[in-house]
């Protein structure tokens, strides 16, 4: 088996951190991580991802790789810098992965691929993430700071070692809450029905996207639609990486009926290296 880092691929031009392919990829899948996180979230599933997979990372602005990158002012603007930045990452067959915040996205851009007639995901895969017609069961943003990392040590989104680090910790509360304020005040009390697949996978004891509300995504969907309770809390994605790359691969198109193209990605500027950073928040 075949596992590939392509060192010569423009991370910062393609918002793409810690690529990694397995064996010839027919499927690249395009990973959002939740909110506070960089592509960094996804380092776990290295060691797991099948044949015929490529692993695609997204850093967000304002962290890790990114981090001089200017973070857009809201959630629709942060979609669109999304959809003009990932746009090469669209030219073999793809699928959409979103965790918590990065489930709104992934969702969010798939409506608007679809309304702009773009390239069709072969599936959006949501994880840990409320439907975008329910209102979040708890709004966090607006806590103050020892409040806030109180509810993300409580749900598995900071690990307790990094609360030693004051500096690093104030820096990635900063970001996490951004990016909170743009998930919690998103809504779309009528949701656009996808067209292809949409999957939703939830932790059997996430307090933060409860299980039973992972059947309101059916609104999103006009085709192909499921829902996989998984063992774990809101970071299950994270804590048994093994786990959820097999309901994703068991949910997708049978790899051999896909065509099998040498994927088709970006220019590379010279010298540009990949560089795996990321932050490591794992809240909403």
């Amino acid at each position: 088996m075949d596992v590939t880092r392509d060192p010569e691929l423009p991370q910062d031009a393609s918002w793409i951190t810690g690529r990694l392919t397995v064996g010839r990829p027919r499927v690249r899948l395009i990973c959002l991580p939740q909110a506070g996180a960089g592509a960094g979230a996804f380092s776990r599933w290295r060691a797991h991802v099948q044949d015929g997979f490529e692993l695609a990372p997204v850093e967000y602005p304002g962290r890790g790789a990114a981090g001089s990158r200017p973070v857009p002012d809201g959630f629709d603007a942060l979609v669109e810098e999304l959809l003009t930045a990932l746009a090469p990452e669209m030219a073999m067959p793809f699928a959409l992965f979103g965790h918590s915040f990065g489930g709104l996205l992934a969702y969010e851009m798939a409506c608007l691929l679809q309304e702009r007639g773009g390239p069709a995901p072969l599936a959006v895969l949501v994880s840990g993430s409320r439907a975008p017609q329910v209102p979040p069961l708890h709004k966090v943003s607006d806590e103050d700071d020892q409040a806030l990392i109180n509810w993300l040590v409580d749900n598995g989104g900071l690990p307790l070692e990094l609360l030693r680090y004051t500096d690093f910790l104030q820096q990635t509360i900063g970001t996490i809450r951004t990016d909170l304020v743009f998930a919690e005040n998103y809504l779309r009390p009528q949701p656009t029905r996808l067209r292809g697949p949409l999957h939703v996978f939830g932790g059997i004891v996430d307090k933060i996207a409860p299980c039973d509300g992972l059947n309101d995504w059916h609104a999103c969907a006009g085709g192909d639609f499921s829902t996989t309770v998984m063992p774990g809390g809101h970071s299950f994605p994270h804590t048994d990486p093994a786990a959820i790359l097999a309901s994703v691969a068991a949910v997708l198109p049978d790899l051999t009926s896909l065509p099998d193209p040498a994927p088709v990605r970006p220019s590379t500027p010279s010298g540009a290296r990949p560089r795996v950073n990321g932050t490591t928040g794992r809240g909403n």
